[in-house]
């Protein structure tokens, strides 16, 4: 395509093509912007939205063509890749990848997406035929087996012939060692197949499964792409044309890959958001980009923002991407209530039938809501409703909806409510979900929001923003004259931009430097190369070098500039400088001993794009007050005065001039979309847009009350899990361990102050009913606590679960002089090594505590602020087997108190905001609902019992009885096996944590886990039981294997599902230098109307497998191959799902340690379905011999040796085979 020189008598389109709507901006000869919207797809009126859009600006007849006499140029962004993606309509694609791999994208990680559904439901895979290549390179690049071509031709060559056009090519270490994609590359395109993605050239960076998946997404997706670039081509030949990338840069239409497009309307919006805040002297601000199925929220101080591993629609993505939260609140999201709680979203009524009030028969959403309270005037929105397209939006809907749901909240709570409230309150809850959204990329990353600007747009962004920024602290937001398509704007204003992105693994010294450097300069004269041929001249293009930098051993890398000119020493320190910055800002300390690494490097090739001349200065427009054009009454939330309707003035945006003020309540009627300002604010119209400021303090505490209100419940709700999912995410990204961080074997959790779970961020099952105990054990353990405590246990006695498992217990106060304190917070994670016989402190023979490591019961971690560094070192050192790896174990603690401290500050401030009664009454109120969801499922089911035997001879005996009338249930061990001489034994916290699990999956719904789903459960463990065994009884399997079984006895009792695997079938290695651990998946159970699922980690685990490439990088092992056990579940009406077969081979002498059930007992069928296949641990030796292990075993592996676990399929349901 040819770049034509600037003619002053042509057009530019700027253009979003949306999933409901296309928006248009056209920039005539004398630069004069012109807008359009028009609905994406009308086949009775056009073929092309975008076409259509160019052709009506500029006037055209029909059939006339679009021609670059005319056009100068055409930027555009689609959601066609992403709508593709989400409906799973691609490119059908075949997978081409290293033998023994064929199921590594299925497996992925193992972690299943919701942890409580009893159902598991994974992302349906993009392609549709495996081809296992006969090839093998190693971590260090060494050919273990050439790639056999001529198998590989003759499969590709099959696939070619079924119709298969678009092929992903995936090897093991080939983002480093290439030849044999290479190699791959040029037979599947001799042989004819259009569409050939490289994983080394599509994102070249270590971690098989997100490279995989970025390839088969590239490969799915770029056929899509391209036919859709030539339908809008063949409309205006020789018009040039670019589209905006995920990255947001654009780049010329044939050179638009897959896995560049999935944000690529998106990214528009944000560049447009930064480049028009910079202009209107707004340098700090939040995006808040609010359409009608859901919201994008965005965040910029000075560089855009880009994260480089995304998962969309449930597909990892290893691709530069614009950094973008969505959360599903939006226009069009439901309102309902429950009978306890009203709830807001997830779904969305969408663009059919949309909103009750567009006359089609929707349900009531936050549109609906707004209209009844008059923030959206039906008279000036608008008439393009009812079945002529020319009636008002439906005010007499929306009162009759939310008329009915009063109602019915009035009856459940027994306090009349009327419609406004219930409107108003839905609102409420909206914008919480909005504010936690823009907490999760601003506070939780430590940036200070209150000094930010809100910048709004999107057609519903408006309508909200006051209340969004009032829920944050923020003062001001901004809107700009072109918010409702800000994103068609942007792509007008955004730079030409070429990425290339390289992995480097190599330390940060002079040596590192130098390699990165070397490849910068390579990727800088790749990426100028593309944009050169793109038509930009060489003076034109300026390329930003950076590095991805990380501390070793962890996983959180930061992107830094890469000096290029400075001398070793200067580029060094500065980057460390930059580094370091970053990383305090984020995680609040540093980890001075630790060496710097450079993951990977990446450039940037920019070519400049449009920019607009910034609006004149406002000093010379004097303030006025504007004529209304109507008086109006808006329903306004309480603040000096009560809640209720006011008088409000409702103006024409498009007539207000610069100098208009406007105080609210007030409504601006604007053209595309609608802005509210709420009373205490002041809209003041500038030459750049319009500035909102919060011109009257907020009413700092709002006086609840404590009974229980159904918005405020859901207020709550979501505040307490946006807590702990805060301290979640610190502690993923500070801690040391592998466990912790990758695994993420870890929870945090809130307590009342009598030590009551309250939420708790969903991690680790088996932690969720624990950890309360361990709190109870500090309450009652320290009564002479004081502000600035904190205190550390493992006690299997005494709430914890096994020893490697330590809890941080923080008490809050929330006043100095307070004598008690009013809250708690807790996290508790995975360490690597506690000390005990074996390395990884999970011994497979531990026959007392003593053998599984150090036991720390209630020690006070911290003193009035100080951390006990000495005392802690001496405790960890001391006893027969101490820990390995002290300093491990100090690194990951403070982590622990870091994320408790955002716990304390998020507690204090919300305490501040709406006073401690009512934070202390809600958390009573929010476990009284859990207990009513709970007791409201029990009434459905029926007494039953189960005894189910483990390999080691022991059993577990469960009877259920249920009492309908008073709504509660009584669990049973009695006659449970006594506690054992082995390691099986579960300490009571363990048991009562897989009772509440599987209650709380009884409930299909999203309601909070916290203490109240126990309430309406008694719980009978006899002590000295296996379940709830006395001191000094080892337990390390307990928290892993006796925990499976306790969940699936439970369900054979119940009789809801067949069993999963009765096992997490732990796995450790390790020598004097290396220790690793993980859990590998087997087969779920099936249940009435549902198959199990495959390879899933199921009932009290979901942690997360190190990805292959990672494994074999870091441990002298190779992983032969990992797949599924086909045919391992069990038969019935719906089939159990498969287990797996994991070979690992070793490179050195090694202690191979397996933990494991479900050897003897396959996982039991449920209502005449079949047991699923048992597992089966041996080893493979160099030699030929193969050694069949028993479910526990411990083995020294030499160079050569494999070993082998084929985990247990799940039990099948119902019966007759399908």
């Amino acid at each position: 395509m040819t770049t034509h020189s600037l003619l002053p008598s042509r057009w530019q389109f700027w253009i979003d093509r949306g999933g409901t709507f296309t928006d248009l901006v056209g920039r005539d000869p004398e630069g004069g912007l012109h807008t359009l919207k028009l609905l994406s797809e009308n086949p009775e009126q056009y073929k092309d939205a975008a076409v259509e859009g160019i052709r009506r600006l500029l006037k055209l007849t029909p059939g006339e063509t679009v021609t670059p006499e005319r056009v100068e140029c055409v930027k555009m962004g689609t959601t066609v890749a992403t709508n593709a993606l989400l409906e799973r309509k691609g490119e059908p694609t075949v997978l081409i990848t290293t033998q023994g791999f064929r199921d590594a994208l299925r497996i992925a990680t193992q972690a299943r997406p919701r942890l409580f559904d009893r159902r598991i439901v994974l992302p349906e895979l993009l392609y549709e035929r495996v081809i296992e290549a006969g090839e093998r390179m190693d971590a260090q690049g060494t050919v273990v087996q050439p790639l056999d071509e001529d198998a590989l031709r003759s499969a590709l060559q099959q696939a070619f012939d079924a119709g298969l056009r678009a092929c992903a090519i995936v090897f093991m270490h080939g983002w480093r060692y290439t030849a044999h994609e290479l190699a791959a590359e040029r037979i599947a395109r001799a042989i004819g197949f259009t569409q050939v993605s490289v994983s080394h050239k599509t994102s070249p960076l270590m971690k098989l499964v997100p490279r995989g998946d970025t390839t088969v997404v590239d490969a799915y997706l770029s056929p899509i792409l391209r036919r859709y670039v030539e339908q809008v081509s063949r409309q205006m030949p020789g018009v040039p044309l670019f589209f905006m990338q995920s990255s947001g840069g654009l780049t010329q239409a044939d050179r638009f890959q897959g896995k560049d497009a999935i944000l690529s309307g998106p990214a528009g919006g944000i560049v447009g958001m930064v480049r028009t805040a910079l202009d209107a002297g707004h340098a700090r601000v939040i995006g808040f980009d609010m359409g009608g199925t859901s919201t994008d929220v965005s965040h910029y101080a000075g560089e855009f923002e880009r994260s480089f591993e995304t998962q969309v629609a449930g597909v990892r993505m290893r691709a530069p991407m614009m950094s973008i939260h969505t959360v599903a609140a939006g226009g069009g999201s439901v309102i309902a209530f429950d009978g306890a709680r009203l709830r807001v979203g997830p779904e969305s009524a969408g663009a059919n039938p949309g909103p009750a009030s567009y006359r089609r028969g929707g349900p009531l959403t936050t549109t609906d809501a707004n209209v009844l309270l008059g923030k959206i005037q039906p008279t000036h929105f608008p008439h393009v409703f009812g079945p002529n397209a020319d009636e008002p939006l439906d005010l007499a809907a929306a009162r009759r909806g939310f008329d009915a749901m009063a109602r019915r909240m009035s009856e459940a709570t027994g306090r009349a409510v009327n419609a406004e409230e219930v409107a108003s309150g839905a609102l409420r809850i909206a914008v919480a979900s909005m504010a936690n959204a823009i907490k999760r990329i601003s506070v939780a990353r430590g940036y200070d929001v209150t000094q930010y600007t809100l910048q709004c747009f999107g057609g519903a962004g408006g309508q909200h923003a006051c209340l969004v920024a009032d829920a944050l602290g923020m003062r001001s937001v901004y809107l700009h004259p072109l918010a409702g398509v800000l994103s068609a704007f942007g792509m007008g204003l955004a730079d030409q931009l070429a990425m290339r992105e390289l992995a480097l693994e190599r330390r940060l010294d002079a040596q590192g430097l130098a390699a990165a450097r070397d490849a910068a300069g390579t990727l800088a004269a790749q990426a100028k190369g593309e944009l050169r041929e793109q038509g930009v001249a060489d003076a034109a293009i300026a390329a930003v070098h950076r590095v991805q930098l990380r501390y070793e051993g962890t996983d959180t890398a930061l992107a830094c500039a890469l000096p290029m000119k400075e001398s070793a020493e200067e580029a060094i320190a500065a980057m460390r400088e930059e580094f370091e910055a970053g990383y305090r800002r984020r995680f609040a300390f540093l980890m001075a001993e630790r060496a710097l690494v450079i993951e990977a490097v990446t450039v940037e090739a920019v070519g400049a794009g449009e920019r607009r001349a910034p609006p004149a200065a406002p000093a010379d427009a004097a303030s006025y007050a504007p004529e209304p054009l109507a008086a109006v009454r808006m329903y306004c939330e309480a603040d000096e005065e009560a809640a209720g309707w006011r008088n409000a003035a409702l103006f024409d945006e498009a007539a207000l001039r610069p100098g208009a003020s406007i105080d609210g309540p007030a409504i601006l009627a604007g053209r595309n979309a609608t802005t509210v300002i709420e009373p205490g604010w002041q809209a003041r119209a500038t030459p750049a847009g319009i500035e909102l400021h919060r011109v009257r303090p907020r009413v700092a505490t709002q006086a609840m009350g404590t009974s229980a209100d159904p918005v405020m419940l859901e207020v709550f709700n979501n505040l307490f899990m946006n807590i702990a999912e805060q301290m979640g995410l610190r502690l993923q990204n500070t801690a040391y361990s592998v466990n912790i961080k990758e695994r993420l074997d870890f929870s945090c959790a809130l307590f009342d102050a009598e030590g009551n779970l309250i939420a708790n961020a969903p991690h680790m099952p088996v932690h969720l009913g624990s950890m309360s105990e361990s709190i109870k054990t500090v309450i009652d353990g320290n009564p002479g606590m004081k502000p600035g405590d904190v205190f550390v246990l493992n006690d299997p006695y005494h709430g914890g679960t096994h020893l490697p498992d330590i809890t941080v217990v923080t008490p809050v106060y929330l006043a100095a002089a307070d004598a008690r304190p009013s809250f708690y917070v807790a996290s508790r994670g995975h360490h690597a090594d506690v000390g005990g016989i074996r390395p990884g402190s999970m011994p497979p023979f531990s026959r007392s505590i003593a053998d599984e490591g150090v036991l720390i019961d209630n020690f006070k971690l911290v003193e009035g602020g100080r951390l006990r560094e000495a005392e802690l070192r001496a405790l960890l050192g001391s006893g027969p087997h101490p820990s390995r790896n002290i300093e491990q174990n100090l690194a990951d603690l403070r982590a622990q108190i870091a994320a408790n401290e955002k716990g304390v500050q998020e507690l204090q401030a919300m305490v501040a905001q709406f006073g401690r009664e009512t934070v202390a009454a809600y958390m009573g109120h929010v476990q009284d609902n859990a207990e009513e969801s709970v007791r409201r499922v029990i009434t459905a089911l029926k007494n039953g019992e189960f005894t189910l035997p483990l390999d080691n001879g022991a059993k577990i005996c469960v009877r259920v009885t249920v009492d309908a009338i008073k709504r509660s249930a009584t669990v049973d061990f009695t006659g449970t096996s006594a506690q054992l001489p082995n390691n099986f034994n579960a300490p009571r916290a363990i048991t009562m944590a897989a009772v509440l699990y599987v209650f709380r999956t009884l409930v299909d719904d999203d309601i909070p886990l916290n203490a109240g789903c126990l309430k309406p459960i008694e719980v009978i463990v006899p002590s000295g039981c296996m379940l709830n065994p006395l001191p000094p009884a080892a337990v390390v399997a307990g928290n892993v294997e006796t925990s499976s079984c306790v969940t699936n006895a439970l369900y054979g009792a119940l009789g809801v599902m067949a069993a999963s695997q009765c096992t997490m079938n732990n796995f450790t290695f390790g020598d004097g230098e290396h220790q690793y651990y993980e859990t590998i998946s087997g087969g779920s159970g099936a249940g009435p109307g549902f198959d199990g699922t495959s390879v899933v980690q199921t009932h009290m685990t979901n942690s997360r497998l190190t990805d292959p490439e990672v494994l074999e990088f870091r441990y002298p092992v190779r992983l032969d191959s990992y797949r599924l056990r086909a045919g391992s579940g069990g038969a019935g009406r719906w089939r159990g799902g498969d287990g797996g077969v994991r070979r690992v081979r070793f490179l050195a002498p090694m202690t191979a340690s397996i933990l494991s059930n479900g050897r003897l007992y396959g996982a039991f069928g449920g209502s005449g379905g079949e047991a699923g296949a048992v597992g089966v641990n041996r080893v493979e030796r160099v030699d030929g011999t193969v050694e069949t292990l028993d479910h526990i075993g411990q083995v020294q592996m030499a160079p050569g040796d494999v070993f082998v676990i084929e985990t247990p399929g799940g039990g099948g349901w119902g019966e007759g085979g399908r």
